[in-house]
């Protein structure tokens, strides 16, 4: 985090100049894909690169060295490296997976007994189901990345809808789950009991899950219709992929679950087909060589966002949409900006909550909001942003697992946009009406 004084107050001259990076980001990916006509065209990493560059040259004082001790001191976050090490683990597992028929042989399975219509909405629950288990959705997208996008390939469906089926599920769990990061964040500062935000959340989450699905089932009747041919299923190919899934319902460490599917892979190889083993550490190196350009792509946005924040960009953040609140749905309404906001700025959901926590917590307060409902608020829109931006880790992972382009699942996002229009509900509406008194 950043050395200078948190109460410090920004003035808007620096407060702009210190998010002027953001904008340079937008600018330059969003404005060249646009004028190009390909969202492809432009790699995020030269984005990101344009805008740290910049975001080095716009701090105060210090010399070169200092100024990119900060950027380093970002991209070496512990967090950040943890979620590298997942990339690492998640591309060797997906490759060797992939490599010995562990995918093939379980999307057979699937849509052999599944009508195809049910595989979007199937998908979609069994996400929900997991993430809920382990309150996390990285073990979520890990598990059921390759099996959604090899569900696309036989199928002739979208890669991009289908795996963006997985993201939005892993946030429903992410959101809810009693062991969530930000569900623990969120009643923390809030100071609410767990079961007590839970109930007052599933009035946003459940229905913006029923409209999930209704939509799902929609497009699973179009998206999955061309006929698959099936061949011979060894089942017992099946058994490495199926018990990272089992792994990571059980709650077991990511990193743990990824390890046990890699030994998985290499014991069913190894005893059943004529793969030799060199062949499969070739594999495993291709799958890390296929993440390259995502783990480049967080260490860039680590680095970046830690120089904003360090500038003063998040404290402005804060400081412009808590200056002028009215009523009870101003707050509300600044409280669900401001943590979308904060996300934008750090790509990192709890990190956000804990940010503007005590702010959140000080404006419920004043302004008589119900702080169950705001906790549920609080932890709804981080997720929801969280979900969308494409360089958060978990829409990175995604995308290096399905070898897809971050940005291909934005067009995509069901679950992301029905759980938006809940908390607008939500906060126009008054609804529910138990938890609005104002």
């Amino acid at each position: 985090m950043s050395d200078v004084n948190q109460s410090e107050i920004v003035s808007r001259g620096r407060g702009l100049l210190a998010v002027s990076p953001i904008a340079v980001f937008l600018l330059l990916y969003v404005a060249t894909s646009l004028a190009v006509g390909d969202f492809y065209k432009m790699p995020l990493s030269i984005a990101f690169i344009a805008a740290s560059l910049w975001a080095l040259v716009t701090m105060r004082g210090g010399k070169v060295a200092d100024r990119v001790n900060v950027f380093s001191r970002g991209a070496a976050n512990g967090d950040i490296l943890y979620m590298i090490w997942i990339f690492i683990l998640a591309g060797s597992f997906s490759a060797l997976a992939v490599g010995i028929g562990a995918v093939d042989a379980t999307v057979d399975l699937a849509l052999k007994v599944m009508p195809g219509w049910l595989v979007m909405p199937g998908l979609f629950l069994t996400a929900c189901f997991i993430s809920m288990s382990i309150g996390t959705s990285v073990g979520t997208i890990v598990a059921l990345t390759p099996f959604a996008s090899q569900i696309a390939s036989d199928t002739g469906a979208d890669a991009a809808m289908m795996v963006s089926v997985v993201l939005g599920g892993s946030f429903f769990g992410d959101n809810l789950s009693f062991i969530s990061d930000t569900t623990i964040a969120a009643t923390r500062y809030l100071g609410v009991k767990m079961n007590a935000k839970f109930k007052a959340n599933l009035f946003i989450a459940v229905p913006a899950a029923v409209i999930a699905l209704i939509v799902y089932t929609v497009l699973g009747g179009e998206a999955t219709q061309i006929a698959t041919p099936f061949h011979h299923i060894n089942y017992l190919t099946m058994t490495p992929y199926l018990l990272v899934i089992v792994a990571a319902a059980a709650g077991l460490n990511v990193l743990c679950v990824l390890l046990l599917g890699i030994a998985g892979c290499l014991l069913v190889a190894l005893t059943t087909t004529p793969v030799a083993l060199i062949d499969m550490c070739t594999m495993m190196g291709d799958g890390i060589k296929g993440m390259s350009d995502l783990i480049i792509v967080t260490l860039l946005a680590a680095g970046l966002l830690e120089v904003i924040s360090y500038n003063g960009g998040i404290r402005f953040i804060i400081q412009v949409m808590t200056r002028h609140i009215s009523g009870t749905r101003g707050a509300r309404t600044v409280i669900a900006v401001l943590v979308s906001l904060v996300n934008l700025c750090t790509a990192n959901n709890t990190i956000a909550i804990i940010t503007v926590g005590k702010v959140s917590a000080d404006i419920a307060r004043r302004f008589g909001l119900d702080p169950r409902l705001t906790a549920g608020v609080l932890d709804t829109c981080s997720c929801i942003v969280q979900c969308i931006i494409p360089y958060g880790a978990q829409t990175l992972l995604a995308a290096g697992l399905a070898h897809l382009s971050p940005v291909a699942f934005l067009p995509y996002h069901v679950y992301p946009a029905a759980l938006a229009l809940m908390v607008i509900i939500s906060t126009m509406a008054r609804y529910p009406r138990r938890y609005h008194r104002g």
